[in-house]
């Protein structure tokens, strides 16, 4: 029989992601003070902190509670998001003559992404610190999971987003109440429209890593992973990396679980593979040493509209995780999406997000250059409900 009661939480102060310079976590913060970059959240416990304490514990992302940042239980906005399933990818898996392939559907969170994860986690700190409303620039899916969880939590909530996001991301930002502001070009448009917006700090900027506890949701994916394949770890991860907060989150999960003992210091952690759009790859550039960085990259957009992020806030961090991992970054085309799209619809009954129609092309893509082995465990993320896409890829499955 499955409890609701939690634990407290462990967290004891925010740390630079940069230089470790310690935040207080008893108050709301944005960026580091020092280096104007994103914040972590570090936990620290007296007692040891066993795995036993899930048995019998809510499905949900909350059942890892002491390693999640909200002090209080009456704080917590949630519509049941996590423990999505990892689905056996047995017919492209017997196609492609791999030996095992897996997809960790979060499509099947609550409003049809992982970004419930992020939200749920930020909207919640944000109500425990008294924030009256909050405002996000948003791809699409980040916007509709921020207007559900302040809905459900009583708050104002402001959404900034592309003009030509699919209809239905707009639509459900309506039907939550949202005040929805249109905007045009890519998402950094969108974060320069809402700081205009926002310029008295009335409201809470929930953007990608710009606070800290939208990575503190997303890094539960990493938790479930590993107990769900009963606290074995794949060879390699492919992940859509737009901002890249569930790349960082992913890996930030796996470091605390060595610490907590619930992994052991000696197993082998996945190559982290960052998989992003053609037309929007700044991190692959970045990586691969076509620029410095990229607070210069320009954008155009993608079918994916989550990878339409040309100036990641957390571009080294993610380079970090993918140089820690031994992994890499790839870009997959708009035509290698749809036809990624297809072939997971019409082999596994799955009609997923353009996201995670890439990370299944860069596996393929990656299987032939040999950077990935067919006899590795492999584990694709996919972030989202194609159903939302439709605008972008009706009528495109005749290739």
């Amino acid at each position: 029989m499955e409890t609701t009661t939690l634990s407290q939480s462990h967290i004891s102060h925010l740390a630079c992601s940069a230089c470790g310079t310690t935040h207080s976590a008893f108050g709301p913060q944005l960026l580091s003070t020092c280096c104007q970059l994103p914040l972590e959240a570090q936990y620290e416990s007296e007692e040891p902190l066993p795995r036993s304490i899930l048995t019998n514990r809510v499905g949900t992302m909350w059942r890892y509670r002491e390693m999640l940042p909200v002090f209080s239980d009456e704080h917590i906005v949630s519509l049941g998001e996590g423990f999505t399933p990892i689905l056996p990818l047995l017919n492209l898996g017997q196609k492609y003559e791999l030996k095992q392939i897996q997809l960790k559907d979060e499509g099947q969170n609550p409003t049809g992404s992982f970004k419930a994860r992020g939200l749920s986690m930020a909207i919640s700190k944000a109500k425990e610190f008294g924030v009256e409303g909050c405002i996000v620039p948003t791809a699409g899916n980040a916007g509709v999971a921020m207007a559900a969880y302040c809905a459900k939590a009583g708050m104002k909530a402001v959404v900034v987003m592309p003009r030509h996001t699919p209809k239905a991301f707009k639509e459900e930002c309506y039907w939550y109440g949202a005040d929805v502001q249109l905007v045009d070009g890519l998402i950094n448009d969108c974060a320069a429209r809402a700081k205009e917006l926002n310029a008295s700090g009335s409201l809470l900027d929930v953007s990608t890593l710009k606070e800290p506890y939208r990575l503190e949701g997303k890094k539960t994916m990493g938790y479930e992973i590993a107990e769900q394949l009963n606290w074995n770890l794949p060879d390699v991860i492919l992940y859509p990396a737009g901002g890249g907060t569930g790349l960082i989150g992913i890996w930030k999960a796996f470091k605390e679980m060595q610490q907590l003992g619930w992994l052991p210091q000696s197993i082998k952690l996945p190559r982290m593979v960052a998989v992003q759009a053609a037309n929007c790859q700044p991190l692959v550039d970045t990586y691969f040493g076509v620029q410095e960085n990229c607070r210069n990259y320009m954008g155009k957009p993608t079918i994916a509209n989550g990878l339409a992020v040309p100036r990641p806030l957390g571009e080294q961090m993610m380079l970090n995780v993918l140089r820690q991992s031994g992994g890499t970054a790839i870009s997959v085309t708009e035509h290698e999406m749809l036809e990624g799209l297809q072939e997971l619809g019409k082999n596994e009954g799955l009609f997923v997000a353009p996201e995670g129609a890439a990370v299944w092309m860069a596996a393929r893509k990656l299987l032939s250059s040999g950077h990935i082995n067919r006899d590795e465990h492999i584990l694709l993320l996919n972030t989202g409900s194609g159903q939302k896409y439709m605008a972008n890829v009706e009528g495109k499955y005749q290739l």
